[in-house]
């Protein structure tokens, strides 16, 4: 039989779900603040080069910092609402 995760109670996920969010929201602002520094500099460095630089640049900055904020935050957030501990592992050989 699975176990509780506080997830299943929904004040509890809500409250857990809107923290998430409102770290991606900070971490939406702090990848903008960083793609615009790196295209800053790029432009100092290189002067205007291509479009097409600046276009791969900003998105390749933008998709792998939003990913990676988003993966880690669900990794605490499932670790940290205690769903990682509700699942059955049959491998387990504490499980009852």
């Amino acid at each position: 039989m699975p176990r509780f995760s506080n997830l299943d109670d929904p004040d509890y996920a809500r409250f857990a779900w809107g923290r998430y969010w409102r770290v991606m929201g900070w971490m939406a602002a702090v990848t903008t603040l960083a793609i615009v520094l790196i295209l800053g500099v790029l432009f100092l460095l290189h002067g205007w080069v291509s479009i097409h630089l600046y276009i791969a640049a900003a998105l390749g900055i933008g998709f792998t910092m939003l990913l990676t904020a988003a993966l880690m935050g669900l990794v605490f957030l499932s670790s940290g609402t205690g769903h990682d501990d509700s699942i059955d592992d049959a491998l387990d050989p504490d499980a009852p």
